[in-house]
């Protein structure tokens, strides 16, 4: 998913940034087991579709292999702490996972094994079907680098999570309509975009609630990546570099 236009996308470019400084990234260091657990739980499930795709396209495995190979790195990055040996010293956390893969992966490749855990059992609950469907529609320059390949996929997922947040908030809310809205202007492709007034006509809506019902759930939409952008960085400096390039929000 490329960069949106925050004037007019996700609610308007304010440049504020969230007041809470929950990192899962700095969790995953902490010495209670149960926020460590929290905090991997947050890392695989942003990070576990660009590992696969990512093992998928510049690994060129097979999608069994890669299939085996994700569920094998996360398993062996909870057993050897990975996420604990990160400083911020090293870069993004992004890369430094990246990095990970790339060594896991030689290792693996190395031994001409795969890790065959529990004859097949599902280890972690990952929708590789899914997965898979998105990367056939995934177009792939020749030239493309691993570091941009997977900071791409890694950006995908993102936005992925905070539809959903954002999608169950508006389901708890009674804010359906807003959503409907939402996906019927901002999530459809450009070609297919509906305007205000052919919104206002299929929602039985006028054309300035229109406005502020997208403005409301736009707004939302912005908090939300923003509140799963900082819980995947480490410091504040990452934190606005990663929303600068994502949403062009102004310091």
């Amino acid at each position: 998913m490329e960069r949106m236009d925050t004037d007019t996308r996700i609610g308007g470019g304010d440049g504020r940034f969230p007041d809470t400084r929950h990192s899962a990234i700095v969790a995953a260091r902490s010495g209670t087991p149960a926020d460590r657990a929290v905090a991997h739980d947050a890392i695989i499930a942003a990070y576990w579709k660009p590992v696969y795709k990512y093992i998928r396209i510049k690994w060129k495995s097979s999608n069994e292999d890669a299939k085996d190979l994700t569920q094998g790195f996360f398993l062996r990055a909870l057993e050897k702490d990975f996420f604990a040996g990160y400083s911020a010293e090293k870069g993004s956390f992004r890369t430094y996972l990246r990095v990970c893969l790339d060594g896991f992966l030689a290792n693996e490749r190395k031994a001409s094994q795969r890790l065959k855990r529990g004859g097949g059992a599902v280890l972690l609950a990952l929708d590789f079907t899914t997965a898979e469907g998105e990367l056939r529609q995934i177009e792939i320059a020749q030239d493309d680098s691993p570091d941009r390949f997977f900071a791409r996929e890694w950006t995908r997922s993102l936005f992925e999570i905070a539809l959903l947040s954002l999608r169950a908030q508006c389901e708890a809310q009674g804010k359906q309509i807003h959503y409907g809205l939402f996906e019927r202007c901002d999530l459809a492709e450009e070609d297919q975009r509906a305007t205000y007034a052919s919104l206002a006509a299929e929602f039985a809506l006028s054309t300035v609630s229109v406005t502020n019902y997208l403005a409301w759930v736009r707004r939302e939409f912005r908090r939300i990546v923003l509140e799963k952008l900082r819980e995947l960085t480490a410091t504040e400096q990452e934190f606005r570099s990663e929303a600068r390039a994502l949403l062009g929000a102004e310091l």
